[in-house]
């Protein structure tokens, strides 16, 4: 179950190389983490741990439920399980969250929590509030293997992946930050083989959607980004539809097909240019994966429809991205692929040390209004958080500034890298 090497390893199209992927971030007590596991995954370690296979099944079925749909961390809670195995539980396991670091409330409502992992490793997750739903940033790495020049989190190295628990334990966080688990108790524990019957209501739900957007590139992480979600999506747990998930990706085009396959959830693709030379400038990885080939990896991606469109994001750079040429092209584009798509166009969000500039209010609105008259949806993102730096681009997990030299010299060791 658990690993201390984290070497790196080159893979097709990283900018970095990226950590080889562990399932669990080991800790210093010995005790395995629960978090982030499924349930086969909850029945082999207990079966490791000495339960035979008939009580590895019954209490993993158990733990699944305490987890993920009641969010309990205590196995001295856990009232369906007899005394001695709840006993026999917390020597040998833990139910972990992240580390809280710094929380902070943006003025709109915007949280964002600085989180540290088991292993010292700092990251960062932002939960953004509406009057009809309530969306949580995850972030998939700490660092980024890419280096996409409008972004903060490109400017810092990749340290390594996240697991499905520290991936899982975000979602858990914030719904403990919010008070949304179920509220009354079980019947009362006995040793037997049969269920108890919860005597509990849930209350309204104000995380309603997931988006994979903080830190990371998620297709670089794919395997734990799938395992996490999938026991987010989990009926009996978390229950989040993949309706209400969506992961973005700044076009890793080979992985594209296998996160419509085994994830299923809704597609947003980082575009924000509509040329090579423009694209390649900012996101680095357009050398790899050029604009045409990305969007037929758009077009072939799984179950999108009218229904299920895919997000193309567009930060509004001014005098970079943003003229009226530019908006005919994006038209133009998506079109040509047929694609089921819908423009989000993002005001630019400054952070320290970069060079661009938001695009003016009058050229967005301009923009937008070329590409909806092509018959594109192009609303408008309303930037939120920006004051405590959680907005879209913002995050890094390091405060320091880093000044235009020192950025140019992170983008020419990353691009070294593609040879």
């Amino acid at each position: 179950m658990q690993s201390s090497a984290n070497p790196l390893m080159p893979i097709p199209g990283a900018i970095d190389p990226v950590p080889v992927p562990r399932a669990v971030t080991p800790r210093e007590d010995g005790r395995v983490d629960m978090m982030g596991l499924s349930r086969p995954q909850m029945k082999s370690a207990l079966e490791e741990a000495g339960l035979d296979q008939k009580q590895a099944k019954l209490r993993s079925k158990q733990l699944f439920h305490w987890l993920y749909h009641r969010g309990e961390t205590d196995f001295d809670a856990m009232t369906d399980l007899a005394k001695p195995m709840r006993a026999w539980m917390a020597e040998r396991f833990v139910v972990g969250r992240p580390e809280v670091v710094e929380a902070q409330v943006s003025i709109d409502g915007t949280r964002k929590w600085l989180l540290r992992s088991d292993d010292g490793q700092d990251y960062e997750m932002v939960f953004i509030p509406d009057a009809d739903r309530g969306t949580l940033c995850v972030s998939s790495q700490v660092g980024c293997t890419l280096n996409c020049r409008f972004c903060h989190t490109g400017t810092m190295r990749l340290v390594r992946n996240l697991t499905p628990g520290e991936i899982v334990g975000q979602v858990m966080l914030a719904r403990d930050a919010l008070g949304e688990w179920p509220k009354g108790s079980m019947a009362s524990a006995n040793d037997d083989e049969t269920d108890d019957t919860p005597q509990y209501t849930a209350d309204g739900r104000m995380l309603t959607n997931i988006v994979m957007m903080g830190m990371g590139e998620p297709l670089y992480n794919f395997d734990h980004v799938r395992d996490a979600l999938k026991v987010v999506m989990d009926g009996d747990g978390l229950a989040l539809s993949k309706r209400r998930i969506t992961l973005s990706t700044s076009g890793v085009v080979p992985m594209m097909a296998r996160a419509g396959a085994e994830i299923g959830v809704n597609l947003a693709v980082s575009l924000h240019a509509v040329t090579k030379d423009v694209r390649d400038e900012l996101v680095p990885l357009n050398k790899k994966y050029g604009i045409e080939q990305l969007l037929q990896a758009c077009a072939d991606y799984p179950n999108a429809n009218n229904a299920r469109r895919i997000t193309f994001e567009y930060v509004m750079i001014k005098d970079k991205n943003d003229s009226d040429e530019d908006a005919r092209e994006l038209v133009r584009l998506l079109r040509h692929y047929r694609l089921p798509a819908k423009v989000n166009l993002i005001p630019f969000n400054p952070w320290p040390g970069t060079d661009y500039q938001c695009s003016t209010p009058e050229r967005i609105k301009r923009f937008s209004e070329i590409v909806f008259e092509g018959g594109i949806s192009a609303p408008v993102r309303t930037p939120r958080g920006r004051d405590i730096m959680a907005a879209c681009g913002q995050l890094k997990s390091a405060s320091e500034k880093k000044s235009r030299a020192e950025l140019d010299r992170l983008a020419a060791e990353k691009q070294a890298a593609l040879g």
